[in-house]
Order: structure tokens, then C-alpha cells, then sequence
């Protein structure tokens, strides 16, 4: 005999992670695609969000022994910019293929948000190849960054590897602020430097590329002084957003989460002294969980009735059990 359970589930740049369980209890099923869900004229493409999540969130709740999934928490990357679809049609897509009666869909920012911190006022950073900062006290969301490598994400992954490459062209060319050790990391990694701009431009996962020049920058800042400066501005800017989100009153609890801050102590002790310097009232803490584990905490508080994260419509929506949208 099945039960009831809850569906939580993350979806990012390189893909889909769904977790069901009972609430009360730790999830008891995981699974996962390697496929991004598309973007379009529409924004975030539901169908396709739908595509790939009702295959897995069935086998899970198949393999716990669970349904139907009446609660719900959906987090996705580009929700607060490209979510207008996701908001007017994921939630009846959830009630008929999966029997979802309440749902709360929000910007992956948040569920890593939640994961970090759990419902307490404070400023999260999340970092991979993108950046984007979101901070609460609680009454109301705040966000800073997430732009995209062409408007922003400044100190993301993405940013550190064009900074790394710019740095590499720039001593090939013989112009002031190259770097010798960048130039040589990016022959080795791409090939010859010339190539660049048609490896790169056309690409759809041009962010991902430049990204994975970010350990490149980090590996040779010990002995080369422009990585360095790289990765110090890097954390300026990641410190600067942060700044902007924290609550400024109390003492909020700041974390950082994402790929990124796995470069280590390359970027992590400039950080640390670039938030210490703008948030001295902000206590630093580990992060407790990523976003999917953030997705579980909503759907478990959701499905327990004691869910008070504040609601906005870019950044968290709320569907309750007769399937109308929350006013929040």
C-alpha cells in the first residue's frame, strides 16, 4: 500500500534532481537527468521541465513505495527572469500527471537559499558558473547579480575563466596585464589561442566553457601575480553583492554554496576578508545542504503546514491545494 509523499526537486544548468519521501522522514528515492530543461521565446519550456520530471518522479516514488506526490517544491534556474510559464502551467501539469495538490515553485536562488540556511534572515551566495545573491529577513526577498556572463554574474565561474583567458590573449598579444602562465594553461586546455573566438562564440554552453577555466586561474595564483588579482576581484564583486542582500539589521547568518568555492583557499581567503570587511555584523556559516536539499525542507515544512518563507512572484510562488495561485 502506498502513502502519501512529497516531490522536491532542482532543476539546474546541467539538469534535472528529483527526491520524494514522506514528510517527516529524509528522502527516500533520488534521481537524475544530465539533460538542461530548454529555454525559448516562452522562458523556461514546461513541457519539457514535465518531460523529464515525470519519468523520474515516478520510478522514485515507485521504488519508495510512495504516492500520490501531493506536495510539491519546484526550484529552477532562471525562474525569476524566464518563469512566466513555469508559473501559469506547471502547476496543472503537476495536479494531472502526478497528482500534486500544492506546490511552491521559486527561483533556484532560493531553494539554495533554504538548503544553506534553512527559514532564517541572512544572505546566501551561490556560486558556479553563474553568481547570484539572495538574502531575506524574512518579510521579503532580496536578490543581487544573476545576470548572465553577458550582463553580470560578475565573480562567477564563468567570469574568473573570460577574466583567465582575456589574460592569456593579452600576453600573446604583447599588451599590458597578460600573463605567461594563463597563456600557456589555455594552449593546453583549448589548443592555439587564435582558435578561441570560433571555439567560443557560437556555442550555445559558452558559459560552461569559460567556466572551466576558472581552475586554471586558481592553480597558477600562488605564482602569478594577475591570477591572483583575478580571483581578488572576483571576490570583491561576489562581497558587493552579498553586501546588497544581507539584512542589515541583527546578525544574519551568511553562506556560501555552489561549485565554485571548491577552487578553495585561492578565492575562499579574499572572500573571507572582502565579507568581513562589508558585513562585520553578518556571522559566516557552512552551508547545510544544496538546493535540492533546500527543495526538501519547503516541501516538508509545505506539507506540515509551518511553510512562512515570504512569497513574491519572481522569486517564490505558493499554489495551494485547490490549485489557485497565492497572492503573495
Amino acid at each position: 500500500m502506498t502513502v502519501p509523499g512529497y516531490l522536491a526537486v532542482d532543476s539546474g544548468g546541467s539538469g534535472l534532481r528529483v527526491a520524494v519521501g514522506v514528510p517527516g522522514r529524509p528522502p527516500a528515492a533520488q534521481r537524475e537527468s544530465r539533460e538542461a530543461v530548454r529555454t525559448g521565446a516562452r522562458g523556461i519550456d514546461p513541457a519539457h521541465l514535465m518531460a523529464q520530471l515525470v519519468r523520474l518522479a515516478r520510478a522514485s516514488a515507485a521504488e519508495a513505495g510512495i504516492g500520490p506526490l501531493e506536495t510539491a517544491a519546484v526550484g529552477a534556474a532562471g525562474f525569476a527572469t524566464l518563469g512566466d510559464a513555469l508559473r501559469a502551467e506547471l502547476p496543472g501539469a503537476l495536479a494531472r500527471e502526478l497528482g500534486v495538490r500544492q506546490a511552491v515553485l521559486a527561483a533556484d536562488a532560493v531553494t539554495a537559499y533554504v538548503g544553506a540556511l534553512g527559514p532564517r534572515p541572512g544572505a546566501v551566495l551561490a556560486a558556479g558558473t553563474g553568481l547570484i545573491a539572495v538574502g531575506t529577513d524574512l518579510t521579503a526577498w532580496r536578490r543581487a547579480d544573476g545576470w548572465g556572463h553577458l550582463l553580470g554574474d560578475c565573480g562567477s565561474g564563468a567570469w574568473i575563466g573570460r577574466a583567465g583567458l582575456e589574460a592569456a590573449l593579452r600576453a600573446h598579444d604583447g599588451r599590458d596585464g597578460g600573463s605567461a602562465p594563463l597563456l600557456a594553461g589555455a594552449k593546453e586546455q583549448f589548443g592555439p589561442v587564435r582558435d578561441l573566438p570560433g571555439m567560443l562564440y557560437p556555442r550555445s554552453d559558452r558559459p560552461a566553457v569559460l567556466a572551466s577555466f576558472a581552475p586554471r586561474v586558481a592553480a597558477c595564483a600562488a605564482h602569478d601575480p594577475v591570477a591572483a588579482d583575478i580571483l581578488r576581484a572576483a571576490a570583491r564583486h561576489m562581497a558587493e553583492s552579498a553586501a546588497a542582500v544581507c539584512p542589515a539589521d541583527g546578525t544574519p547568518h551568511m553562506a556560501l554554496t555552489g561549485g565554485l568555492f571548491r577552487l578553495g583557499d585561492p578565492l575562499l581567503v579574499p572572500l573571507r576578508e572582502e565579507l568581513a570587511g562589508r558585513l562585520p555584523h553578518a556571522r559566516q556559516v557552512p552551508a547545510e545542504g544544496d538546493p535540492l536539499h533546500g527543495s526538501v525542507r519547503i516541501a516538508t515544512d509545505l506539507a506540515a503546514g509551518r511553510f512562512t518563507l515570504p512569497g513574491e512572484p519572481a522569486m517564490l510562488c505558493v499554489v495551494p491545494a485547490q490549485g489557485d495561485r497565492d497572492p503573495r
